[in-house]
């Protein structure tokens, strides 16, 4: 899903924001004239966090995502299925499809903010992403080989990569820094509102077309394609309509150091321990296709992933929360443990209602280490290393995310004349990854 990251971090960090910023006052710092220099700069108030005091970028940026991820979530669960029950592809290639796209927006995300400070331009690179990602969606009507497939699935992350640190980017600027909580909040809301939409919507034409069909049919696919392009091509005029452009500092910043130089140990430490987990933490791809094969339809999928997007919107809050209280490290082992369990039991289901609710469980592994993880990379280096240590970072896992789902999609149905170990396979060696992970956080200080 459209998932919104402040600058330097990697993910959905703002899922770990403090509620107290919600109610707290702020102030808008009023830096350039509208009229002088042709970009926004928030007006000076004094009033308490409310609706009604966010600026127009923040309520630009909340109304695109909401759009894009009722797009986005129309056809990311359903992607998997097509490739597998209509164009017939093996395991193998599912993950290379996916760690090639995810790997993509992971390492695309690292550069992205840089060029938009270099440019000087957050609103235009951030229209140009969710453009590109745009105008990717209507070739999965003509697709029919999986290398066609790759090349769309590419571009579309492609454009994720390109947009998520200039649009987060926006918002912070926008706002000033004791309401940003607020305005990210904000912006989780309408992303998490448009993910449950774009999956009720892809239910319900399901349930109309095939609701008693195991696999899903070509027919179905298309039908959504078309109907998912609506909300893809309204977000991006919304957001070229209604956002303005911030004013941006004029400093020479450095691209991006990937480099472990300066680093104590301990950092080091975490980042390998994380590259181990990531490497058995394979695309969720294969959870929708071990659910179906379990006996689950296509029906239930969606209900199924619904389930696991109402969960994991209930859990990230509190767990943000809960860090600071028991500490992220302990969190972190807690999260990696039921992940372990998880896909242990997803290795042994033997009915699509077992996989149903394991995928709920799911989604508090998801809500309590998603965020926290990137919350501890901060603890752990000194403020002038943080925005390097968050490129290094992302660096690892989106490199790690290519050879974590092509090696589940060989273990699934082999390759080169193998035919593998079977579909439990894939879960056991990602359980193994994750304790083994356990393990050496827990011996680590």
């Amino acid at each position: 899903m459209e998932n919104l990251e402040p600058p330097n971090c990697l993910s959905t960090a703002s899922r770990e924001t403090d509620l107290s910023d919600f109610r707290e006052a702020v102030q808008f710092v009023q830096s350039v004239d509208k009229k002088a220099t042709g970009v926004y700069s928030p007006p000076m108030v004094k009033t308490p966090a409310s609706l009604k005091s966010l600026p127009r970028n923040v309520w630009a940026v909340t109304l695109t995502s909401f759009l894009t991820d009722i797009s986005s979530e129309m056809l990311v669960y359903l992607l998997p299925l097509f490739l597998f029950n209509i164009l017939g592809v093996k395991t193998n290639v599912i993950g290379l499809i996916e760690g090639v796209a995810e790997t993509t927006a992971s390492l695309l995300k690292v550069f992205s903010g840089w060029l938009s400070d270099k440019l000087g331009q957050r609103k235009w690179l951030a229209v140009a992403g969710y453009g590109l990602s745009t105008l990717s969606k209507p070739f999965f009507f003509i697709v029919n080989t999986w290398e066609q497939v790759l090349v769309v699935r590419f571009a579309d992350r492609l454009g994720k990569g390109l947009r998520t640190a200039p649009r987060d980017a926006l918002v912070a600027d926008s706002v000033d820094e004791k309401q940003r909580g607020f305005a990210f909040g904000l912006h989780r809301a309408g992303d998490t509102a448009g993910a449950f939409l774009g999956i009720f919507i892809a239910l319900s034409v399901v349930w109309v077309t095939q609701r008693t069909t195991l696999t899903l049919t070509l027919s179905t696919f298309h039908l959504l394609v078309i109907i998912s392009t609506v909300p893809a091509v309204l977000a991006v005029i919304g957001l070229a309509v209604l956002a303005q452009e911030t004013p941006i500092p004029k400093e020479k910043r450095q691209a991006p150091q990937l480099s472990l130089a300066g680093f104590d140990a301990r950092f080091k430490l975490f980042l390998l321990i994380v590259v181990l987990f990531t490497l058995g933490n394979s695309s969720d791809t294969f959870l929708v296709l071990r659910a179906q094969a379990a006996g689950l339809p296509v029906l239930g999928v969606l209900g199924m992933m619904m389930t696991f997007t109402f969960v994991y919107t209930l859990v990230s809050g509190p767990a943000g929360a809960l860090s600071d209280k028991i500490g992220r490290r302990r969190l972190i082992i807690g999260g990696w443990l039921v992940y372990g369990v998880i896909y242990l039991g997803f290795a042994n289901v033997t009915a699509g209602w077992q996989a149903w609710a394991l995928m709920g469980v799911y989604g508090i592994y998801y809500g309590t280490t998603e965020g926290v993880a990137k919350a501890y990379v901060a603890d752990l280096v000194k403020p002038e290393q943080r925005g390097t240590a968050y490129g290094v970072f992302n660096a690892a896992i989106g490199l790690t995310a290519f050879p974590a789902s092509f090696i589940a999609g060989i273990l699934w149905q082999g390759a080169f004349g193998w035919n593998g170990f079977g579909p439990g396979a894939p879960f056991y060696f990602g359980a193994v990854m994750a304790l083994g992970a356990c393990g050496l956080l827990v011996s680590s200080k």
